[in-house]
Parts: C-alpha cells; sequence; structure tokens
C-alpha cells in the first residue's frame, strides 16, 4: 500500500465509529428518499440487479439499495468501517456483503456487475484513470456507473476562507483531523485535473458511453441545513458500458 493510501486508511479508521453513527441518522432521515430517487434516474427500473457500492464507508449506499431488492456487495480500504458496515447489516436485518479491498483495484470477475455506485471516493483516488479501467471491466454490456462527488482540492484551493454554516457534516471533527484530511485532499487534488470535465475524459477513455455530467443534484439532496450538509457542491457522473 502506497504512503497516501496508508494515510487515508489511518484517518478513516479514526473517524469510523462517529460516521458510522452518521450515516445510520442519515437512513432515518428525508435525505435516504433523496439518494434513491437520484439512483432511480440511472439504474434499470427492476429489482434483482447485482450492485457494487465502491467505498462503502459505513454502507450507506449498500443498505440504501439492499432495501430496493438489490444485490449489493460494499468494498472499501478500512478494515475498521468494513467492520461497521457488517455490525451496521446485522442491525438492520440486510443481506448486503462487505470486503476490505482497493477500490483502485478491484478483486471480481469481469462482468460481475449491473452497477456500481460510489459516494465521495475518486476524490480520494491516487490512480482515477487506473479506478475507471478497471470499473468499466466489472460492469456488464449495458451497466451502469453513478459516481457522486465533488471537487474538493479545488475548493480548498481558493484563496477566500472557507466560510462554514452553524451546522454541516464535519463539524464536530477535531481540528488536528481537520488538518490531515485538507493536507490528504491537497496531496491528492495536485495529481488530478479539473472536475467533474476531467471525469467525462477518463470514462471516455476507459470506454465508457452515454456519459452524464449533473451539478444540480447538490441543491436536491442538501436543501437543509443540518448535519448532514456538504458544503462542497457535489456533483453526479453517470456512464454507460456499451
Amino acid at each position: 500500500m502506497t504512503e497516501i493510501k496508508e494515510r487515508i486508511t489511518d484517518y478513516w479508521t479514526r473517524r469510523a465509529p462517529a460516521f458510522r453513527q452518521q450515516r445510520l441518522r442519515e437512513l432515518e432521515s428525508d435525505k435516504a428518499e433523496r439518494w434513491i430517487a437520484e439512483f432511480k434516474r440511472y439504474i434499470p427500473d427492476r429489482e434483482h440487479l447485482r450492485v457494487l457500492d465502491l467505498g462503502t464507508g459505513t454502507g450507506f449506499f449498500a443498505f440504501l439499495l439492499t432495501h430496493l431488492g438489490h444485490s449489493v456487495v460494499g468494498i472499501d480500504l478500512t478494515e475498521e468501517m468494513i467492520r461497521e458496515a457488517r455490525e451496521c447489516a446485522e442491525e438492520l436485518h440486510l443481506n448486503a456483503e462487505f470486503f476490505v479491498m482497493d477500490a483502485e483495484l478491484p478483486v471480481f470477475p469481469p462482468s460481475s456487475f449491473d452497477v456500481l455506485v460510489t459516494r465521495n471516493l475518486t476524490w480520494t483516488l491516487p490512480h482515477l484513470e487506473q479506478a475507471y479501467r478497471a470499473w468499466y471491466e466489472l460492469l456488464v454490456p449495458g451497466g451502469v456507473l453513478i459516481n457522486f462527488d465533488a471537487d474538493y482540492g479545488g475548493a480548498l484551493e481558493k484563496d477566500e476562507p472557507e466560510e462554514l454554516p452553524p451546522e454541516h457534516a464535519h463539524k464536530n471533527i477535531a481540528p488536528e483531523m481537520k488538518r490531515e484530511n485538507d493536507a490528504i485532499t491537497m496531496e491528492i487534488h495536485h495529481s488530478q485535473k479539473e472536475r467533474p470535465a476531467w471525469d467525462a475524459d477518463l470514462l471516455l477513455s476507459a470506454g465508457f458511453e452515454q456519459i452524464t455530467i449533473d451539478t444540480g443534484v447538490w441543491k436536491r439532496i442538501y436543501r437543509e441545513i443540518d448535519e448532514f450538509f456538504n458544503p462542497v457542491p457535489i456533483f453526479t457522473v453517470a456512464a454507460r458500458k456499451g
């Protein structure tokens, strides 16, 4: 494992317990139905799809999609996150499966999944081109990738100080953790290009088709300023395998 990935796993190991509790509360909030509505913009309208949740964290997307009747596997680089996700699955009586795995190098046979989903992952990947190529191979023909992310490095790079509302998703993160997150963000950001336009270019290069970029998802999900609020505008990049 590279040094930057070791730092990422250490950071998320320390955040995992509190992150789990916040995601469980999000499952009980209005945000859950809003996320489901976003999925339905892209995935086929049928049950029993094979879904891979890349960078699952403590399983939020995996649980939403399992509840809809799909067969879901979640992977994450951080072992503690996967442990928390498995405990949540037992608590919620859901059959999602979870594995410790590097999202840049997923170990599944080709054409294993109908749908790939991910949230706030690709900004952490030092080899995003490699990841998109690997993800393309995992999909069946006609399968879809749905990536929710934001240009966190670009937001952090701005000269003006960040003005956060009283309530937001990172409100209770300790200052030293915030500094480490910012340092990781900028190290990876310097190896990336402007997003989401860069994502579209990489996806085309990987073989994907019908690429859709939606910068309006942020306003639909985060209508209120609450404990789940993300102050950096997220986008959706969706693409299909021909």
